[in-house]
């Protein structure tokens, strides 16, 4: 049996409606987190609202620093899903955090089709699941190449997908940094890819693909740029 399937997940969702609920651990969380970071970070976000509507979904972000899934989940009234090496769930006080804020475990090694399956199980019963297409960290705070090994689940997914572009954590907290600096934090969420949008693109179209989704956050990015340095307003 593979690592990941030995630890427990979170408990199976039984309906649609519990994916929009967070527990007690997600909104002391959220509530410390919303204090912390607006004050730290100046943080802000914008178009998130959608995303309350949705029954489930796919949300996609580039990834600046390990502040990103928060960073992303901090604005919402429902949680996000994310993926974590099985092997932080061992150690004490962070894999008691995990198990109870919706983290998926995941083995790099022996990873695949388990995950697979639950992260489409938690979009059909309504949770949002948030990944980093990129797979690493930023080195420059551009976004790089979007890894191949995410196109499985959007062909597979009958959820739509939610871009999000986020700046300013790179500057907060680069890969290496041992602290988290003052800096102005922004993050635009972009408007729901249905799958029919996606149908466009066929079976050997993976490359076109991943670059019309790189395009997305690449704008979206952007976007959230130009606002953190006071070139648009969003009010």
């Amino acid at each position: 049996m593979s690592t990941d399937q030995a630890i427990p997940a979170n408990p199976p969702l039984q309906t649609p409606a519990e994916g929009k609920h967070r527990n007690a651990h997600w909104r002391v969380i959220q509530f410390i987190l919303q204090n912390l970071f607006g004050f730290w970070l100046g943080y802000r976000a914008v178009n998130h609202e959608a995303l309350e509507q949705l029954a489930g979904g796919l949300v996609l972000a580039n990834h600046q620093s390990y502040l990103d899934p928060l960073l992303v989940g901090l604005p919402l009234k429902r949680p996000v899903s994310y993926l974590a090496r099985d092997s932080l769930f061992r150690i004490p006080i962070i894999g008691y955090i995990l198990r109870n804020t919706y983290v998926l475990p995941i083995n790099r090694e022996a990873a695949g089709t388990a995950s697979l399956r639950e992260m489409l199980n938690r979009m059909d019963k309504g949770y949002l699941v948030g990944i980093f297409p990129e797979g690493t960290r930023t080195l420059d705070g551009q976004i790089g190449e979007l890894k191949p090994g995410f196109i499985a689940l959007l062909r597979r997914s009958k959820q739509p997908i939610i871009p999000v572009g986020i700046a300013g954590a790179f500057a907060a907290y680069p890969k290496g940094a041992w602290w988290i600096r003052p800096a102005r934090v922004r993050v635009v969420y972009g408007q729901p890819i249905y799958p029919d949008e996606l149908a466009q693109f066929g079976k050997r179209d993976d490359d076109k693909l991943l670059a019309f989704i790189r395009t997305r956050l690449v704008t979206l990015h952007a976007q959230a740029e130009a606002w953190r340095q006071g070139k648009q307003n969003y009010g």
